[in-house]
């Protein structure tokens, strides 16, 4: 069987850029029991309530839902138990002494394939106040009224 190529995405978390302002993002590994992996390969998979934190030098994923792997037996995983992300340590001091700061939180923004190896896109995030997400919400209303305004003078243009 030929090795997989390119990425697959299995699950986005659309809603963590309209509550949080992303600042860096960052790539890690998971490491997957093999019930969880052929569920990710089915597509299934939520990062809505996902969060990571850092403990003891190493970083975990915790409270994303990846559904139980329908053909697995007795042995088949619980679904939102904490998985361990594989990452460089330099990376992972790096983000633990932004989350120590303050303010800031670990989010992952997507899940997915690479070469057949299963990653997250970790987001280093700081919460939005309502008034910045009621902010945001009208420039993107305003810009796709500027879009939509262009458009139609084009065509009457021509």
């Amino acid at each position: 069987m030929p090795r997989e190529e390119g990425t697959k995405v299995v699950a986005t978390n659309r809603k963590a850029r309209h509550d949080y302002t992303i600042e860096e993002t960052f790539e890690a590994g998971l490491a997957l029991m093999g019930t969880e992996v052929k569920s990710l390969r089915a597509g299934r998979a939520s990062l809505v309530d996902g969060y990571a934190f850092i403990e003891n030098g190493e970083a975990w994923l915790d409270a994303v839902h990846i559904p139980e792997y329908t053909e697995g037996t007795w042995n088949n995983h619980s679904p939102r138990r904490k998985r361990k992300l594989l990452m460089h340590k330099r990376e992972i001091l790096k983000l633990a002494s932004r989350v120590k700061e303050g303010g800031y939180t670990l989010i992952p923004l997507q899940l997915y394939f690479t070469n057949g190896r299963a990653k997250v896109e970790l987001a280093l995030a700081k919460g939005k106040r309502e008034y910045d997400k009621r902010q945001s919400l009208r420039e993107k209303q305003d810009t796709r009224e500027a879009a939509r305004a262009m458009r139609t003078r084009n065509r009457l243009g021509e």
